[in-house]
């Protein structure tokens, strides 16, 4: 019973640790250039609106374009069960924003976030690039970090929206195991 104890001990310390991480991580912005920004989609709702959260990540996006942070936004997002590609919404939005045309990449075949990772890093000789900033909610954005990094990309650094729902304490909860295995 003592070993259970001191095991389920160890893995709360593990999981409260990483979790401030993470959250630490997600929220630090240290205001750094890059040749892309890699917006992480979401959910686009029935009537073919953005989700509150996708709209704030792609508000970020253009932030970080127009304050010359980036010079191009990759969206990546799949095909939703409300029937719309996340990607061609998300660029939409950024047409609407003053983004042009031609500096929007989209990626309609990012379904999650290690699809995300292979198929930017996929387009790197035909787009040309560097380095990238991820954005996505603070909590998603450590993971995606780690997997760039585990593909052989380092200059990768991140910015989050200024956005929290109640719903992202469950998330938080949920980037414990998909942190160690995704």
């Amino acid at each position: 019973m003592k070993v259970l104890k001191i095991f389920a001990f160890t893995i709360l310390i593990w999981f409260l640790s990483h979790s401030v991480f993470i959250i630490y991580d997600g929220y630090t912005d240290n205001g750094e250039k890059a040749d892309l920004a890699v917006i992480l989609g979401n959910k686009v709702n029935e009537n073919g609106t953005l989700s509150k959260r996708l709209e704030m990540r792609l508000k970020t996006g253009v932030q970080l374009f127009k304050n010359r942070h980036v010079k191009r936004l990759l969206v990546s997002g799949g095909l939703g069960k409300e029937g719309f590609y996340e990607g061609d919404k998300m660029k939409e939005f950024l047409i609407l924003q003053g983004v042009p045309d031609s500096l929007i990449i989209v990626d309609n075949l990012g379904n999650n976030t290690r699809a995300t990772v292979e198929n930017t890093l996929a387009l790197r000789k035909q787009i040309r690039f560097n380095s990238i900033i991820v954005v996505s909610q603070y909590f998603h954005v450590s993971r995606t970090k780690k997997l760039f990094r585990e593909k052989g990309f380092k200059n990768v650094s991140s910015a989050s929206p200024d956005y929290f729902e109640w719903r992202d304490l469950y998330a938080v909860v949920r980037e414990f195991p998909a942190y160690y295995t995704q």
